[in-house]
């Protein structure tokens, strides 16, 4: 809270991050955070990728994340060309700009197996040159990610639901706790992240994602298909659900509590159990570089030969095989 009849505007004057004699309206942003070329590389582009997957036909430019002169910041808000689905927004915040220039699972720095995963510090300098590492909407230092649904239609039990997610938003499992729950599974609510435990789901997700940076390109698909088995259903039967919840809010709402509560509770801890058994089973199948068939073969994939041509061109002779002639007969 600000002190009595002192405003932002105000503030910043005082402080000189604001001229009120110049006739430039004030913007909380630029007075309070200044925009500079690594804010809209690692933030503003964030803003851009939703903007530009939403409302197309807007036709929203990069022009302002390559701090182009004269490039206008982006609307504090827009209107998407079509009403979005749950899935549509869970597909929104596993954003890296893929299929974009700034396609972050392309390139040397995505590594053999185009992983979109960046290192700290995202801001670094070679030969006295800044650089900064794009920063995508789901990055891996996400601790837990959330979508809610506010829907007056329904009883605010009912209609108040979150969408809840451990771990990156990109290889995690949306669950649902309606409003209406009075108990939380209990993995999601063990766990400190100083100590690995099996117990709690943020350490299950975390464990998945982190293996499957090893191989992203071959184990996340593997990790996508199990998020889209489990969210498809939830999603399908979000309906029926909702239907069964209003009927015992109607006739005793302790049971709808009660009916809420079990849902929310047994889809979270199936969800995690099952995020544990593919775990295992990554660590089975792709162990110490090979992948394992089921019938129990162990294949070598080796390195694309993109990646391998930049092995070469980087260090040309390292690792070539002399070529011998034939021996005589």
């Amino acid at each position: 809270m600000l002190p009595h009849r002192l405003t932002w505007r105000s503030l910043a004057a005082s402080k000189g991050w604001y001229d009120p004699e110049s006739g430039t309206p004030f913007r909380f942003c630029d007075a309070y955070c200044p925009s500079d070329p690594l804010l809209r590389r690692i933030c503003d582009a964030r803003v851009w990728s939703v903007y530009r997957r939403a409302a197309p036909s807007q036709l929203f430019t990069a022009d302002y994340i390559r701090s182009k002169p004269g490039a206008k910041p982006y609307p504090l808000a827009i209107t998407p060309d079509k009403r979005l689905s749950v899935a549509d927004v869970f597909a929104l915040i596993r954003d890296h700009y893929e299929g974009t220039e700034f396609d972050m699972t392309r390139g040397v720095d995505a590594g053999p197996y185009g992983a979109p995963l960046r290192w700290r510090p995202l801001k670094w300098k070679v030969d006295g040159v800044d650089y900064a590492w794009d920063r995508p909407i789901s990055t891996q230092q996400t601790a837990f990610s959330s979508l809610t649904q506010s829907r007056a239609r329904l009883p605010d039990p009912i209609g108040g639901l979150l969408w809840f997610g451990m771990d990156d938003s990109y290889t995690t499992c949306y669950v649902p706790f309606y409003c209406g729950i009075d108990a939380v599974a209990k993995s999601f609510t063990a766990g400190s992240i100083e100590r690995y435990s099996p117990e709690s789901a943020w350490w299950v997700f975390n464990l998945a994602a982190n293996y499957a940076n090893l191989k992203y390109s071959f184990m996340v698909p593997e990790l996508q298909a199990a998020q889209k088995d489990i969210e498809s259903t939830l999603l399908a039967l979000q309906p029926a659900v909702e239907k069964t919840a209003v009927d015992l809010a109607a006739a005793d709402p302790s049971l709808m509590t009660r009916y809420l509560t079990d849902y929310s509770a047994m889809h979270a801890e199936s969800t995690v159990g099952r995020w544990r058994a593919l775990t295992e089973h990554l660590i089975t199948r792709y162990n110490d570089g090979y992948i394992r068939n089921e019938q129990g073969t162990h294949t070598e994939v080796g390195y694309p030969e993109g990646w391998l041509r930049r092995v070469i061109k980087e260090r040309p002779e390292q690792y070539r095989l002399p070529a011998e002639k034939a021996a005589r007969e």
